[in-house]
């Protein structure tokens, strides 16, 4: 029985894409993955169905035309997921910078521990992060700064994207009113689930940068992720969350 789906959006991922499904499927547990592509040139989508055969029920892929960004990415993935019925469901990246092994943990901290969200912190216990330079460092580590006094959010990590989410948050946030499709998207999950009142872990982990492929950061990106802080802080003044009930 699967313990859960593993949600690994591609673009251009050729080069990894093999070796992460290989990896996620030699677990001690069995995980799902549901690999969402955006219609990547290089032939990603191809990889992976020539690996269906081999994980049958366990492997799957969603395609789709052209890059849509990763928020709309994960949303097509979580929507798909409380569809197929799976209880926990995670997020992850194809180029090795998250442990596949550290999905152990995040879903023993859901599982066994009872939270309803588990972030694979980078800054939970100082900066683990490995082959980023200095100043994509301090950006990632004043950016989530950022997010804590913005927002009020007890979040080291804020724009972490290795998480395990349990399936009542992803069915109690209202998916089609998340409004950012980049990094920004990682930040809004985690107010939303901390506006409902869900319980939040976050698991230190060693981020590794990526040593085959290229990064997809862009500056819009990280202007999208600065104006986006302000503005959800701002729409919660007019339009805040109820916390969730009998927990």
């Amino acid at each position: 029985m699967s313990e859960g789906l593993v949600l690994i959006p591609t673009y251009n991922e050729r080069e990894n894409a093999e070796l992460i499904i290989r990896k996620v499927m030699s677990l001690p547990r069995a995980f799902d993955v549901l690999i969402i592509d955006d219609g990547s040139p290089d032939g990603t989508a191809d990889i992976v169905r020539g690996l269906q055969a081999e994980f049958p029920g366990r492997l799957f892929l969603e395609e789709r035309k052209g890059k849509q960004g990763l928020g709309t990415a994960y949303i097509h993935g979580f929507r798909w997921a409380l569809s197929h019925g799976y209880e926990y469901v995670f997020e992850m990246d194809a180029d090795f910078s998250h442990n596949p092994e550290d999905l152990l943990r995040l879903h023993d901290a859901c599982r066994l521990e009872g939270f309803d969200l588990a972030i694979g912190s980078r800054y939970i216990q100082g900066v683990n992060v490995v082959n980023w330079p200095m100043s994509r460092v301090l950006m990632s580590y004043f950016a989530s700064w950022y997010v804590r006094l913005i927002t009020g959010m007890p979040i080291r990590d804020a724009t972490a994207g290795f998480k395990c989410y349990s399936a009542r948050v992803l069915r109690t946030i209202d998916l089609p009113d998340i409004k950012f499709v980049g990094y920004a998207f990682q930040i809004e999950m985690k107010w939303l689930a901390y506006q409902l009142g869900f319980r939040i872990k976050e698991v230190p982990i060693i981020f590794t940068d990526r040593t085959r492929g290229t990064s997809k950061m862009s500056s819009g990106i990280v202007k999208e992720a600065f104006f986006g802080v302000l503005q959800m802080k701002v729409s919660s003044w007019f339009r805040p969350q109820r916390p969730v009930s009998n927990r």
